[in-house]
């Protein structure tokens, strides 16, 4: 019986994580010749490209692609049994990369990640900011925060906490308008929109008595930043949806006053996503732990 190549499939695996055969090969402490051979050798074996390479890009195939969630659970399940063969009790090290929203990561996320990293120094973290909704697999990421309502999925999900959304806008702009008390009020009002929602356009509502409500909202302004969106609330140009760790400090302050707090919205909470894979690395089960500790209380249910 032909053994698989498990050599190959890490270097591959380490590819794909760093996006780069020179970067790969620098990670691995291997030369860039070699990491090149393993997988043009585990091209072979499986008689498919792996990659497209030109000078300038390097991409996944089709093929590739479907195969790097196998190499990295590869990967990910041979670094997990040395660390437990060398010994637990030992500082883990390593890099884990991490995704995470735009805002909730520089309130949230970057604060918690300067206190593990000083608890930790034997780790390094590569930390991805960013509101559009990444590709935990293809990215190359051992852990993704996501504030959402979770469809079915591969991916494991670990939810943290519960995240509540209010309607917004400054008083003045209410004082001018009206304050509607009703879901289908909001019609004629100038709503902000939030691009990355699934129906930016439609917001939908339950009420105290079980009504439901699906309103198509207008407004001057559409964008895939909550934390941009305050300028415009604040000055009093229109009403926003937005959760309450970007506008709980206005709120407080007065200068956004929330509206119609009886009609609960579609809900979310904060996950932890991670790849469909086996063992995870002592240190990326240490992040994870981590982090849900640290936002438990950052979004209390």
């Amino acid at each position: 019986m032909r053994l698989p190549d498990f050599e190959a499939w890490a270097i591959f695996a380490s590819v794909v994580e760093h996006r780069s055969f020179t970067a790969a090969a620098e990670a691995l402490g291997l030369s860039k010749a070699t990491v090149s051979k393993a997988v043009t050798r585990l091209e072979q074996a499986l008689g498919t490209a792996l990659f497209h390479r030109t000078s300038r890009r390097l991409s996944l195939t089709e093929s590739g692609r479907a195969l790097s969630s196998h190499a990295a659970r590869i990967l990910a399940e041979a670094q997990a049994a040395e660390e437990a063969a060398r010994n637990e009790a030992a500082a883990p090290q390593g890099l884990v990369r991490i995704a995470a929203p735009m805002t909730f990561g520089l309130m949230h996320v970057g604060p918690a990640i300067a206190d593990f990293l000083a608890d930790h120094p034997g780790i390094s973290i590569d930390l991805h900011l960013s509101d559009e909704k990444v590709d935990i697999v293809e990215g190359g990421f051992d852990i993704a925060l996501r504030i959402a309502s979770m469809p079915d999925s591969s991916l494991r999900a670990r939810r943290v906490g519960a995240v509540t959304s209010h309607i917004v806008a400054a008083p003045a702009y209410w004082d001018r308008h009206g304050r509607p008390g009703h879901p289908a009020e909001l019609a004629r009002h100038a709503c902000i929109r939030y691009a990355y929602m699934s129906t930016p356009d439609v917001w939908r509502f339950r009420g105290p008595d079980g009504e439901e409500a699906a309103i198509r909202i207008t407004g001057p302004l559409s964008c895939n930043s909550g934390e941009a969106m305050l300028p415009t609330l604040r000055t009093g140009l229109g009403v926003a949806r937005l959760p309450g760790f970007i506008i709980d400090q206005d709120i407080a302050s007065g200068a956004l006053e929330p509206v119609m707090e009886n009609w609960k919205m579609d809900p979310a909470a904060l996950h932890i996503l991670t790849p469909p894979s086996g063992p995870r690395p002592a240190r990326v089960r240490l992040a994870i732990e981590f982090l849900a500790k640290r936002f438990t209380k950052t979004c209390p249910d």
